[in-house]
């Protein structure tokens, strides 16, 4: 028989009414509350970063070849390069790439009665392209970009629609601005469809069109484009097959990341992980103050019992044994009871979403949950091994304990 085991087992069950079992409480609701915070917080990151993420790749992809223009702003419009074979070749042979697709921007003023909005019309050739964009449609469709349609037609987001006081098929004029300073070339066209990414910079900037349409507008050669938006199987080998590309790009193109092309997105994402590591450092040093402190109190309320067992001689491993397992069930508990807490909100705002948000400062209206089953491990693991290691310097009390001075009164 474990004698300390049983010791606990049996202060556990008589204690009901003492100061002890208050401290003990408050022990254990700080402990759930902090692992509950850890798993809360943790999940609602993961979401942020994931869906946000999602947003971006799926509207831009992972790279983007192009002209290499390092005082050009990322948003700009791009200049001309033309299409290669080689270059095409050599992309498709890349077993990191999913899929790429030529595109080719350009500025307009879009007008619809008297009201004007100036966005960059971002022209695709190939449905492989409005793939990934198709879940920001929100009503319409996506524009047709066959070469030998007969009627144009743009996807504008729904606060460029708002702007112009327009909707699903209705009409409005494109007015493309000529650089030589000529009379603008006017273009009817119609909206076929309305998106919404959430994305300031992304809703507020473009429009998607046909790069057929382009081409014909600005009587383009056909081969002419503004570069190649590139979809990786696995975002996280972004910044490796960059480097891997640069060196057989022809001379004059680069390759450049999302992360490069939109900084501010990625540093708010980043942001988050300075946010999470903080929360984590900050809740699981509350937890183990509470624990150690409830430890010290509950060892220097049992001195009588120490002694008596110390007495009877008991040795002082298993005297510390006592207060180390009283110690690692009030943890456990709490651990348990915070798990319990934590995935319950999680999962409530996965089926309900009752957490809303500004999605002008935030990208997303309702707060997103992602939980990772590791993470969540590894929080209930490392609180208890952690908090378990602490406990021994409180637990080393019971050995200063002096029979002698305990019993003499008694």
């Amino acid at each position: 028989m474990n004698l300390p085991f049983t010791i606990v087992a049996r202060i556990i069950s008589t204690e009901k009414k003492s100061f002890s079992v208050l401290i003990m409480r408050i022990s254990i609701a700080a402990t759930a509350i902090s692992i509950a915070a850890m798993v809360i917080a943790m999940s609602f990151i993961n979401g942020f970063q994931q869906i946000i993420a999602d947003k971006v790749f799926g509207f831009s992809g992972h790279l983007r070849i192009q002209r290499f223009e390092p005082v050009k702003s990322t948003i700009a419009e791009n200049t001309l390069i033309s299409r290669s074979d080689s270059l095409e070749q050599l992309l498709k042979q890349n077993t990191d790439i999913l899929q790429f697709s030529p595109y080719a921007t350009q500025s307009v003023i879009l007008r619809s009665g008297s009201e004007l909005e100036g966005v960059q019309i971002k022209g695709v050739q190939d449905l492989a392209a409005l793939t990934t964009l198709s879940p920001f449609l929100v009503s319409g469709k996506w524009p047709i970009v066959d070469s030998a349609a007969s009627r144009l037609e743009l996807a504008i987001s729904s606060v460029t629609a708002s702007r112009l006081n327009i909707g699903v098929n209705d009409s409005l004029y494109c007015l493309f601005i000529q650089e030589d300073g000529t009379a603008p070339r006017i273009r009817k066209v119609v909206v076929s469809g309305l998106y919404k990414t959430g994305i300031d910079v992304f809703d507020q900037v473009y429009a998607i069109g046909s790069l057929s349409f382009l081409q014909r507008v600005n009587k383009w050669d056909t081969s002419l484009i503004s570069g190649y938006e590139i979809t990786l199987k696995d975002p996280k080998k972004m910044d490796q097959t960059s480097e891997a590309l640069f060196p057989l790009l022809p001379s004059g193109l680069t390759v450049l990341t999302l992360r490069e092309l939109s900084p501010e997105i990625f540093d708010w994402l980043g942001l988050q992980d300075t946010n999470r590591y903080i929360l984590i450092i900050v809740m699981s040093i509350v937890a183990l103050i509470n624990l150690i402190t409830c430890l010290i109190i509950l060892v220097l309320e049992r001195t009588h019992m120490i002694a008596v067992l110390k007495a009877l001689g008991m040795k002082e491993s298993p005297v510390q044994q006592i207060f180390l397992l009283y110690g690692s069930w009030i943890n456990a508990l709490g651990i348990g009871l915070g798990l319990l807490v934590g995935l319950g909100i999680c999962l409530l705002q996965q089926w309900t979403g009752f957490i809303q948000l500004n999605e002008e400062s935030y990208y997303v209206s309702t707060a997103p949950v992602m939980i990772d089953p590791v993470q969540v491990m590894l929080i209930c693991v490392c609180s208890l091994v952690v908090s378990f290691l602490f406990l021994l310097v409180p637990s080393l009390i019971s050995r200063k304990i002096s029979v002698s001075r305990q019993l003499q009164f008694r």
